[in-house]
This record gives structure tokens, C-alpha cells and sequence, in this order.
């Protein structure tokens, strides 16, 4: 049985490996400051953890990166960038030097192999993750021998080096001393336990960090501070890609006259995760004109699906072929206001046409199936590849029933991922 065939058999039929809850908590609860979140996250976002990994082949592991790597080769040619910040505000257009940390490519499995469903710039989850996918344990030694996690080596270590690199990137060798980590009333995020881990993990790197609400930032002399307290660095969390918002004024402010580095950035997010890129990426003949070199149009011409703009004189054309597409805001995010075509309403439909959308065809995610509370449920699974400068850091899977990935579904949430061991 070939890898590819194997992974797929153990998601249909293995509930033998299984979170280690006790280590779980250990690994997320490293000192005073995170204590008690493990119990937390279990009162306050019960499905965030499922109990079983998913198994995915080497093959499209390494799949993935490869999308990954010829999607750099496009975003770092003139042409795509031209147009791309052509049509961006003008905040994005002066690039400061940061990569952007943790751009989120999420990708089902299709029956040709992974297929890209989309790109974001502040994917949350990437650090509850690295400690899900070491808290896997195996029901015996056959299994354990058989698989092993998609990533290894020290992962903690990889994001705070990821973290350095960004500050070096636009301030050289100064110092990294004080972090923000920066999004709308932090504390009612369905995230913000993450944000308490990373704020323990900057900490455990001698770099002091804050959790704040971009209001209570203020822009003067030069420094973004709280008043009392200055940040060097800020940790961006927001979904106000190009901090458009009165109430990200400081940070704006402090951004475009580059006494402050963001990460990610509206610089980032325009070349990245503007949903309009897809229609590009999914167009050899586009591709082909820009002089992209053969194998990587090859590359994505098997992996990005078609995507088109929902222009108003396609509409009746896109409403009778509605079923084979997933339709998606342009500037949308987690999943908000996205519905699968064979689930639109006329109603829904025509409340669509005020807001610009892109019709992407539908490609049905492969499945998870799992035991609640002894009765075997498939989930559908997509995986998210988190990436910093065009290298795959760490894969975790999401299990979910319903249109669009949710953190509601019982069995469901981030999964770990394991593959065969590498030869």
C-alpha cells in the first residue's frame, strides 16, 4: 500500500492515537503567567483541540511546499507586483523589509492532491499547534513506529528566531526588547489563550511583551507606547488589514512613519492575502505572459483552482453554475460571509452583489472520521500550512462539519498531523 493510499485508509478507520491530554497541558502551561489555561481553553473554546490527528502522506507534505515556493516565485516577480500594489492603498505600498510571520496557505485534499483554497496573513493557531502535534501519543509501538509528526526539531525556538528576524529585517542590529501583541478587545478573542502563550514565550526569551487593545496605544515622538512603556515591535493580530480604523490611528501612524515594526503588515497582506490574487494564480496563460518560468505555471496549474472575479455581467452565468463553485468576499476573513454554492439562497445571492466576491471552483475536502462519545462521525479536514519567507514551519489540520471551518463542532477543531517517517 502506497503512502498516499495508507494515509488515507487511517483516516477513514484509525482512532488508535489520541491527544495526551496531561502532556498537553504540560506543554501549554510553562510558567505563572499560563497557568490554568489548559483548563481554561476547556471551559471557553471546548472544540478548539480535537482528540485525533489526521495522516497525510509525505508526498503531499512536501506538495504543499512546493505550491508554496512557486506562489513566492509569482508574489517576487515585477509584474505581479505592480499590479498588486497598484490596486492596494497607499499604506501598503512602501515595503519596510519584514516577511511577514505566520502567512496562513490553507489547502484541501482533492483527488489530484493538495489544492490551495487560500491564502491569509495573521493565521491564529500556530502555537497551541506546536503543542497539540507533541502531545500525540500512539495506542502501541506498531503505530508509533509507523508515523511521526510532520514537523520536528525545536519549533518554539524557529517562531522567536522568526520574530528576531523580522525586527532585524527593518532595524539591523538593534535591539529586540518589548513586543505588543496587538488586536481588537484581545481578551474576548476566541484566541486569546494564544495570546497569553506567546506573551510566556517572548518572556522565556528575555522579551518583554504586552497584550493590548490598539486603543490603548499612542503615537508620540517618534514611539509607539502605552505612555509609560515602548514597543519596538508590534505582533499584529488585527482583521483592519490596512489599519483603516479610528481606533488603530496610533499604530497607523507609528507604521507609516516607520518608527515601529508590524508584523504582519498592510505591505504583507496586499501581496499575500488579497483574494483577487487568485484569480492570477489559478491563470497559466496570465502567468505565461509575465515570463513565470514553465514548471512553476505547471505547479499551479494543478494546485490553485479556477477563481474568477464575480463580475456583474458574469452573475447569471455564475447563479446557473452556482453548485460548482465556493464563492468568497475579496477582503474576507475566517470564513465570514463565504457560502458554497449549492447552499445559496436567491436572497443571499442577490445581498452578495454589493460587496466585490471572487467564484472559486469548489473543491470538496477529503474527510476525518472519528469516534463522539463511541460512534463514528467523518468530519471534513483542511489543512493550514504555517509559512515565514516561502518555508513551511508547521502544518496543522481543522475538523469540521458545515460549509466553512468552525471551532463548533464536537470531536472537531486543530488536529495534529502525522505523517511516515521520513527515510
Amino acid at each position: 500500500m502506497d503512502a498516499v493510499t495508507l494515509a488515507e485508509d487511517l483516516n477513514r478507520s484509525c482512532h488508535c492515537v489520541a491527544v495526551d491530554r496531561a502532556k498537553l497541558e504540560q506543554l501549554l502551561e510553562t510558567g505563572p503567567t499560563t497557568a490554568g489555561i489548559y483548563s481554561a481553553i476547556l471551559r471557553d473554546q471546548p472544540h478548539l483541540f480535537s482528540s485525533s490527528p489526521v495522516f497525510v502522506a509525505r508526498a503531499h507534505l512536501d506538495a504543499m511546499q512546493e505550491v508554496v515556493g512557486a506562489i513566492e516565485s509569482v508574489v517576487r516577480s515585477e509584474p505581479f507586483q505592480r499590479l498588486a500594489l497598484a490596486r492596494a492603498p497607499e499604506i501598503a505600498r512602501r515595503d519596510f523589509g519584514p516577511r511577514g510571520v505566520f502567512l496562513g496557505y490553507d489547502f484541501h485534499l482533492g483527488g489530484s492532491g493538495p489544492q490551495l483554497i487560500e491564502i491569509n496573513t495573521n493565521a491564529g493557531g500556530a502555537l497551541v499547534n506546536a503543542a497539540l502535534v507533541r502531545a500525540q501519543q500512539a495506542c502501541c509501538a506498531d503505530v508509533e513506529a509507523l508515523l511521526s509528526p510532520a514537523q520536528l526539531g525545536d519549533i518554539e525556538q524557529c517562531f522567536i528566531d522568526m520574530f528576531r528576524e523580522e525586527f532585524r529585517r527593518q532595524r539591523g542590529d538593534a535591539p529586540l526588547r518589548r513586543i505588543a501583541i496587538v488586536d481588537a478587545e484581545p481578551s474576548t478573542q476566541y484566541l486569546f489563550p494564544e495570546f497569553v502563550l506567546f506573551s510566556d514565550l517572548f518572556r522565556r526569551n528575555g522579551i518583554e511583551a504586552r497584550i493590548l487593545d490598539p486603543r490603548q496605544l499612542e503615537y508620540s515622538r517618534g514611539e509607539l507606547s502605552t505612555g509609560s512603556e515602548t514597543f519596538d515591535l508590534v505582533y499584529n493580530r488585527l482583521t483592519d488589514f490596512y489599519l483603516r480604523d479610528d481606533s488603530n490611528a496610533a499604530l497607523r501612524q507609528a507604521y507609516e512613519a516607520g518608527d515601529v515594526v508590524v508584523t504582519p503588515n498592510p505591505h504583507v497582506y496586499a501581496l499575500y492575502a488579497d483574494k483577487r490574487h487568485l484569480t492570477l494564480l489559478s491563470d497559466p496563460a496570465c502567468l505565461r505572459d509575465w515570463g513565470i518560468a514553465a514548471n512553476v505555471v505547471d505547479r499551479l496549474a494543478a494546485s490553485v483552482p479556477e477563481t474568477r472575479l464575480l463580475e456583474s455581467d458574469q452573475r447569471d452565468r455564475f447563479w446557473k453554475e452556482r453548485k460548482g463553485f465556493f464563492f468568497k468576499p475579496v477582503d474576507g476573513y475566517g470564513s465570514k460571509a463565504a457560502y458554497r454554492g449549492d447552499k445559496l439562497t436567491r436572497g443571499v445571492w442577490e445581498s452578495i452583489a454589493t460587496r466585490p466576491y471572487i467564484a472559486q471552483r469548489l473543491v470538496p475536502p477529503s474527510q476525518r472520521t472519528i469516534k463522539v462519545e463511541g460512534v463514528e462521525v467523518p468530519l471534513k479536514l483542511d489543512l493550514r500550512n504555517y509559512v515565514y519567507d516561502a518555508e513551511v514551519q508547521l502544518v496543522a489540520a481543522r475538523l469540521y462539519q458545515g460549509q466553512t471551518t468552525n471551532f463548533r463542532t464536537a470531536g472537531g477543531g486543530f488536529a495534529g498531523v502525522l505523517t511516515e517517517p521520513s527515510v
